[in-house]
């Protein structure tokens, strides 16, 4: 913790900003805390003048037992002597920066150490603190405050949710009890495995068709194997995993090398529990719960197999280069296309949510907020409606944190499997993307159409997968392959259908009722299996080698949605995917 703060220190004593808040990661906001800040700060200010302002500002803070001095204690201040524990949340100005490092070396927890500058530095801290530490966990980057300020568009990086130790294992064969939700093939894969399920069914594996599975991925579970594979695969395979319930291997596998099968028993109220697995594969146990894990209905990790009926016409998608992340698969050519199901916008039947955004939509309200590698950040005044329809008005944002402002918009309610569709213009203009998909976070999971400003005549799919329950913190997983189709027109000329239909085997996307791309299980990542969030926006990426540079020129620009439709059923909704709306 101390060389945290220290790098925090440097960078404040050598940066411009006069104050810098310090948080830790995983702190949150005690009720009342914004007016608390705002009088203890005003009241600092005050304390200050005629010099050159406070240097130390505590506003998160544990009383030692409560043993702590103070000194000239006024309604919002005082002056701590000693006794305030932990460093969770404070202001810092330069010149206090630069005097913490003069007294360096730290020694002992930095937040004691720092008891010792109180008096030099002329420390303040608010009467009763405003900010507060977890309690409920150890503290761990998946409960960060960060993602949180990404989204208010005050930081813009990724850095504080880097991808897990990979397991020192090479290979697993894993055999569940067949139970219904499963457990053990999220599990592995929480813990950075590929991860393939088998149903049972299956033709037996021989010894070639386990070599071949062994190659794209690292974990097999439930595997039907020949005896000749079987026996193969004690030699070969790191580990073998047997969840309490599976057929028993034990004696099969006693010839082989017994040390590498792991038991994972079952408690009855709390389920199985990270330590066995996690020291059989050489890795941390995560801070996320065991999974219950998904339905066997949802067929996650099972490799999809996508049947084409033929059809004169095939459009041919160009697969660009991997995303450069951990996780990802090499995925397998496309062989056709699929028959045209009908547009969803005609039906207009019970079980439909569809609104035509000329005006307010309870059901697709506005959003406030960004997300990391977005120039523009999502207000009110990017989010208008008009007779044909909304429009999303990417301008510059004077005196903002981001270059520009936007709109976006989010449906009130999450969905599982369904029919996605809206009529969309994209936005003209270089740096410029329109985006229609479905996503969620906690674990990060989505399905992408997005319109190009640089390719008006081309749109890119794409799907993100992490796995876990509902509330796990993980967004670094499969990230798939983004794949170009042609679309025959210029997308920012005229209003055209774009849909997305998801099913626990596939995804299909579709443009004005036809179908243009699909992808299965595994091709080249597993199908989302949570509930999602209709999302459409337009935004300015960071990355100008993948949009360009915006083009001043361009804007203001208008990307325009209407006739926005769903037929899925309505799941629960998180708060952790849930924005500001308008």
């Amino acid at each position: 913790m101390a060389r945290s703060h220290i790098e925090a220190w440097k960078a404040i004593a050598s940066g411009t900003a006069e104050y810098v808040l310090v948080l830790e990661d995983d702190v949150w906001l005690l009720p009342g805390a914004a007016a608390r800040i705002d009088r203890g700060w005003r009241a600092a200010i005050g304390r200050s003048q005629g010099s050159e302002g406070p240097a130390l500002v505590y506003l998160s803070y544990a009383d030692a037992g409560g043993t702590a001095l103070r000194e000239a204690s006024c309604e919002n201040l005082f002056h701590p002597v000693r006794g305030l524990w932990f460093l969770s949340g404070y202001v810092l100005s330069k010149s206090g920066a630069a005097a913490l490092l003069r007294a360096m070396p730290v020694v002992g927890p930095v937040d004691l150490w720092m008891n010792y500058r109180f008096r030099e530095l002329a420390a303040l801290a608010l009467e009763r603190p405003a900010i507060a530490q977890r309690r409920d966990a150890e503290s761990d980057n998946s409960y960060s405050i960060l993602p949180y300020l990404a989204r208010a568009g005050i930081v813009d990086s990724g850095a504080w949710n880097a991808s897990p130790e990979r397991s020192e294992a090479s290979k697993v064969l894993a055999w569940t009890g067949g139970d219904d939700p499963e457990s053990l093939p999220m599990a592995l894969a929480m813990l950075g495995l590929r991860v393939l399920v088998f149903d049972g069914d299956e033709e037996p594996l021989n010894v070639a068709d386990l070599a071949l599975a062994m190659e794209q991925f690292d974990a097999l579970v439930d595997p039907p194997l020949a005896p000749a594979a079987l026996d193969q695969a004690t030699n070969d395979y790191a580990v073998t995993v047997l969840e309490e319930g599976s057929r028993s291997l034990l004696p099969e596998l006693a010839h082989g090398a017994p040390q590498k099968a792991v038991a994972l028993l079952k408690d009855q109220d709390a389920g199985p529990a990270w330590g066995p697995l996690c020291k059989a594969l050489g890795v941390a146990v995560p801070a996320d719960p065991y999974p219950i894990g998904p339905p066997r209905s949802c067929r996650v990790f099972r490799r999809g197999s996508t049947v084409w009926d033929s059809i004169a016409d095939l459009r041919e998608p160009l697969r660009l280069p991997f995303d450069e992340s951990p996780w990802i698969l090499p995925s397998p050519s496309v062989s056709g296309q699929a028959p045209s199901p009908r547009p969803l916008a005609s039906e207009r039947g019970p079980g439909i949510v569809m609104a035509s955004m000329s005006a307010p939509s309870p059901d697709f309200p506005g959003v406030v907020e960004t997300f990391p590698g977005n120039l523009a950040t999502f207000t009110r005044e990017g989010f208008v409606h008009a007779e044909s329809g909304l429009q999303l008005v990417l301008d510059v944002n004077s005196g903002g944190l981001r270059p520009y402002r936007s709109g976006a918009f989010a449906s009130a309610a999450a969905f599982g499997y369904g029919r996605f569709e809206a009529e969309i213009r994209a936005a003209r203009g270089a740096g410029l993307v329109t985006g229609f998909f479905l996503h969620r976070s906690a674990p990060r999971q989505e399905i992408d159409v997005e319109l190009v400003g640089t390719h008006p005549r081309h749109m890119l799919t794409n799907v993100f997968f992490n796995p876990g329950d509902d509330g796990t913190g993980m967004d670094y997983g499969y990230r798939g392959t983004p794949i170009r189709i042609d679309l025959g027109f210029d997308a920012t000329e005229d209003f055209h259908l774009y849909g997305i239909e998801w099913l626990p085997d596939r995804i299909t996307w579709l443009v004005d009722g036809e179908v243009v791309h699909q992808r299965s299980g595994w091709d080249p990542t597993p199908i989302p299996h949570l509930n999602l969030k209709l999302h459409g926006n337009l935004w300015a990426p960071r990355a100008e080698q993948w949009a360009g540079r915006v083009d001043a020129g361009a804007i203001p620009a208008i990307a325009g949605f209407r006739n926005v439709a769903v037929a899925a059923p309505v799941g629960e909704s998180r708060a952790v995917d849930e924005a500001s709306t308008t």
